[in-house]
Parts: structure tokens; sequence; C-alpha cells
């Protein structure tokens, strides 16, 4: 255990900013669930509403540190193109 008081407040932070970003990582995967069930379901608009909400959610995650600046743009775009090939289509 902790025994100054700059460490104990350091994990006290650390502990706070570790849930904060797990809430992040969740909301990130289930915005990407429902592009991806929108798909399945073969519901193009809706998929592309969802798709907004998805890119903004990981792009938020990356501007704050959640998520690195390539596994952001890596998952915004396999998701663009899922979607667009359900446009096509």
């Amino acid at each position: 255990m902790a025994n100054k008081k700059s460490t104990k407040k350091r994990t006290l932070t650390n502990e706070i900013r570790r849930a904060r970003n797990v809430a992040r990582r969740s909301e990130i995967k289930t915005a990407t669930k429902k592009v991806l069930t929108a798909l399945a379901n073969n519901d193009a608009a809706a998929a592309q509403e969802m798709l907004k909400e998805a890119v903004a959610q990981i792009s938020r995650a990356q501007n704050k540190g959640v998520l690195k600046s390539n596994t952001a743009s890596r998952r915004i775009s396999r998701l663009t193109l899922r979607v667009a090939a359900a446009a096509q289509s």
C-alpha cells in the first residue's frame, strides 16, 4: 500500500481514469455493435446513421488518449467500408 500522500492521490486518480476509459471503450463497442446489427438486418439507412455516432465515439476516444491514432483510424475505416458496401448492394 502507498505510504506517501502524493502516491495515494496518484493511485486514486489512476483508478478514476481507468474507470472512465473502460466506460469509453464500452461505449465504442456498443456503437460498433449497433452498426453491425443494422448491417445484418439489411438496413443501410439505419447503419449510416449509427455509423456517424460510432465515428464520433471513436474519434472522441482517440482525442482523449483512450485509443491510439492508428487504431481509431483502422476501426473507422473498416466500419465505413462495410456500410458503403451495404449501401451499394
